[in-house]
Formats: C-alpha cells, structure tokens, sequence
C-alpha cells in the first residue's frame, strides 16, 4: 500500500493561490500565499491600504500595486516620499505671486490670498503707494521723479488729493530748455505747473474740464477732441489713469511751461 497524497491533484481543492501541503496520509492543509489571505480554499489579496493607510502618511495617498503592495503618493499641496509629507505654504515662494507690497496668506491647501500693505492699495498682485513713490517706479515717470528729489520739492508726498501731468521720461531727458530752466533757478516752477492740488481727476474727469489750477498759480486749459485730450494745445496725454494713494498719474509727451 502506498500513501495517499491530497494535494497530487487540483492543487489539493486549495485556491490557486495557496500552497497545499501533505500533513498525514491522505490529508492535506492549504496556506495562502505571501500577499494574501484566507483559509486556503479561498484566498483573498491583502490590500495594505486598508490598514493605517498602508503606512503612508496622513498627507498621502495609498495605491494597492499587488498582494500586499502599495506605494504611497503625497496628496496636492505636500511634498515628500509619501511615507512622510510636509506642506508646502504658497506663499514661502516668490511671495506666492503677490506684489512685493502686499501680504500673502495661505487659506486653503491649494489657495492664498495677496493683501496690499498698510499704506498701498490694488487687489494684492499689483499694489501702489503714493504718487511720489509710483513716479520712481515706472521709467515712464522716473525722470520726473529724480527733478522732484533734486529739487527736494515734497508736495506730493502729502494725503492730496493730487493730479500730475508728468512729461517722459524721453521728454525730459531730450528737452534742451531743462539745463536752461536749471541753471537759471526756475526748474521748481516748471515741475510745481505739473502738478494739480485737491483733485484726484481721471482721465473721464478731465474730458469735461476745461481748465485747472496748479499748484504753481498758473491755470493749464484742457481740450478733448477726437479722443485726445491735450493741455495748454500742445500736450497730450499719451498714458493715464496711474492711480496712487494720494492720488493719479497721467503722462503727457510734452513739458508745459507756465
């Protein structure tokens, strides 16, 4: 007689996933293999993401790949190996895209907020400050600006209102009367006739004007026509609507001589 072996044949009745292994003859036991579990007729994958999240982080993502296999991903807004995922703040780059001028916040994993400082207003990508400090930051206008800091004239670093009608840049480097006017002490009443108090006048405001006070005495008398608007009938206004705390900035093409 010889023994019989249960496991000769279909695997034993096991799961194919399973071993069958010979106990006594004619009798078998059947174990689930590595990766999965069961009583060894039925055998099922284990799926270690159902268990602490398969080891991942809070911050992560399991992934089952195979029988107890999984890796581990962190989730949008984290980085890391996905064992361990640390936040990643917006606003620790680049200021999270904000101005310079303006505070960012983190809100939400995906999501900031720019806030413009104290003393600067915009919706927080772009804020500005007063116009004597605009005037500087645009080459458009820094010409102006440098004259004004020569001259150490400050009146629009006050709470204004202001409204200036500043030359370019290219204007007040290329304009020969500007050594004249320096030399002979008057260049202070050529900036100060730029310059317009008590009034923050857009672009609209002075289409219906038809002439303004400066701030050197002098008034300056405004056309629109054609959809231009010109000052003193030489001037245009070629960029407008700079709008400071204190407040706005248009650019003319021309000096105005008071």
């Amino acid at each position: 007689c010889s023994a019989i072996d249960a496991c000769e044949s279909s695997n034993g009745g096991c799961s194919a996933k399973a071993e069958c292994r010979r106990t006594t003859p004619g009798n078998r036991a059947c174990v689930c293999s590595a990766g999965y579990t069961g009583d060894g007729i039925v055998c099922l994958e284990i799926n270690p993401c159902l268990v602490n999240n398969g080891g991942c982080d809070r911050n992560a993502e399991c992934t089952q790949t195979g029988p107890n296999q999984a890796v581990c991903n962190c989730l949008k807004g984290y980085s890391g190996d996905g064992k361990t995922c640390t936040y990643i703040s917006l606003c620790s780059k680049n200021n999270g895209g904000c101005s310079q001028f303006a505070i960012c916040n983190d809100t939400e994993l995906t999501e900031r907020t720019c806030t413009c400082k104290p003393n600067y207003i915009g919706d927080g990508f772009k804020c500005r400050g007063n116009i004597f400090q605009e005037l500087l930051r645009n080459s458009n206008t820094s010409r102006f600006y440098f004259h004004l800091e020569a001259l150490s004239i400050r009146d629009i670093t006050g709470p204004g209102p202001f409204t200036l009608f500043v030359p370019h840049t290219d204007v007040l480097n290329s304009d020969a009367q500007v050594k004249d006017w320096i030399a002979k002490g008057v260049m202070a009443q050529v900036l100060r006739y730029h310059m317009v108090g008590c009034a923050n006048l857009l672009y609209k405001d002075l289409t219906v004007i038809t002439n303004i006070t400066s701030l050197h005495g002098d008034l300056i008398h405004i056309s629109y026509s054609q959809n231009s608007l010109v000052l003193n009938n030489k001037a245009e206004i070629i960029l407008s609507d700079a709008v400071g705390t204190n407040g706005v900035i248009h650019v003319i093409n021309q000096i105005l001589v008071p």
